[in-house]
């Protein structure tokens, strides 16, 4: 910003510069009369001041929207800041849910056939001993 604002210095001092040294020539070189002459050196310079006004009213207008502009894309920045943690923990918290649940369900399918397992070998040894008690017999 600092920057413009040597830019815009720069450039007035260099208009007024330009003006002044215009107006010395005009002095020196015009067939008018002083009074005619002095007439229209009020009319140019005021005109130039109110040109140069007129650029400093531009250019301040467009520093305030550029502000403006800034401002509003810093708190838009901010905004984004702040909901990425609640967003990634969110996300968290669901990711940790899902593995507790598929974590649950594996283990009581698990648990299921280590039962049924556990029941089929106790009836293959049950049946295993009925047989060699009854082979036994015979």
């Amino acid at each position: 910003m600092s920057g413009n604002n040597n830019n815009v210095k720069g450039f007035l001092i260099g208009f007024l510069a330009g003006g002044s040294v215009g107006a010395i020539i005009a002095l020196l070189t015009t067939p008018k009369s002083g009074k005619e002459l002095r007439g229209d050196i009020k009319q140019k310079s005021g005109e130039y001041f109110d040109e140069a006004d007129k650029y400093y009213q531009e250019k301040k207008t467009k520093a305030g929207e550029m502000f403006n502009e800034g401002k509003r894309k810093y708190a838009m920045m901010m905004n984004d800041l702040k909901s990425k943690p609640e967003e990634i923990l969110k996300d968290a918290e669901r990711v940790y849910n899902d593995a507790k649940t598929k974590t649950k369900e594996a283990l009581h399918s698990g648990k299921e056939k280590i039962e049924t397992e556990t029941e089929r070998l106790k009836f293959s040894v049950k049946t295993g001993i009925d047989a060699y008690n009854e082979n036994k017999k015979i």
